[in-house]
């Protein structure tokens, strides 16, 4: 069994367990219910923005603890301050030290679109989702079948969140693609080895319709990286370890778009 197996079937077991200790009626009861959701769509697309979804993750299968004490209202606003579009939240415990309270923290003290970033299998975690104030969910082609994925994506629109479609090769695309995914993500990381490569990226962005929003995701740590993708045709960037692996994420985040920024002006002034 490869880890994302092992993951899977260990999501499958923690989904039955919070059904019963939280139902879907007690969901209903969240403040955050009724509220409408921000598109991450259209903060990717801001021409203010930067078009990174700064993530906070505590730890990871493969690097094991990376800030397992990160502050997440101290690191979300400061990403948020230093120019990220959105916030990509980890809400998986077993595996990525995350927890649904990180993301309603994140809420709290933040008016930006959320990623919960999790291995989204149930209807009961789409509305979990939107109980804890999420604006979009991460719905990723290697852990579903595409069946499965087009029905998971067409119940979260009908509560009004973004579906960040994730896939890592031409076959996953294909089989996957539908009306109420508007976001494509490619992760650089296989899931079963946890090798990244961000060659996919620029080998999957001739295969992704013109009309949906790219995102690449994984193994970025290089501005320069960034600049080629947005030649390529992306528009987001899921940004994680490379943010929190420094003590201060949202240091680390603000100098990185800092330097995004004179390098596009830079490209800009020599075109």
């Amino acid at each position: 069994m490869n880890i994302l197996d092992e993951i899977i079937a260990h999501k499958y077991k923690e989904v039955a367990d919070r059904k019963a200790l939280y139902p879907v009626k007690l969901l209903e009861k969240s403040l955050y219910f009724e509220t409408p959701c921000l598109s991450l769509e259209r903060y990717l697309l801001r021409p203010d923005k930067s078009g990174i979804i700064a993530e906070i993750k505590r730890k990871s299968p493969s690097k094991g603890d990376i800030n397992p004490y990160v502050s997440v209202e101290r690191t979300s606003i400061g990403y948020m301050q230093a120019g990220a579009s959105a916030l990509s939240i980890l809400t998986d415990t077993n595996y990525f030290g995350g927890k649904n309270e990180d993301l309603v923290t994140a809420r709290k003290y933040n008016f930006c679109p959320i990623l919960r970033k999790d291995f989204v299998m149930d209807e009961y975690q789409i509305v979990e989702a939107k109980s804890i104030g999420a604006d979009a969910i991460l719905l990723i082609a290697a852990a579903l079948e595409p069946a499965r994925l087009k029905e998971l994506a067409a119940f979260a629109r009908s509560f009004g969140l973004e579906v960040l479609l994730e896939v890592h090769n031409k076959q996953e695309l294909d089989e996957t693609l539908h009306e109420s995914v508007t976001i494509v993500g490619v992760n650089n990381r296989n899931l079963k080895t946890f090798k990244t490569d961000v060659g996919l990226s620029f080998e999957l962005a001739q295969y992704i319709p013109s009309g949906l929003t790219k995102v690449s995701e994984s193994g970025l740590s290089q501005v320069q990286t960034l600049i080629e993708l947005q030649q390529a045709g992306y528009n987001g960037f899921l940004i994680g370890e490379t943010f929190m692996s420094d003590s201060r994420p949202e240091r680390a985040a603000a100098a990185f778009i800092k330097e995004l920024r004179q390098l596009q002006e830079l490209k800009e002034q020599t075109a």
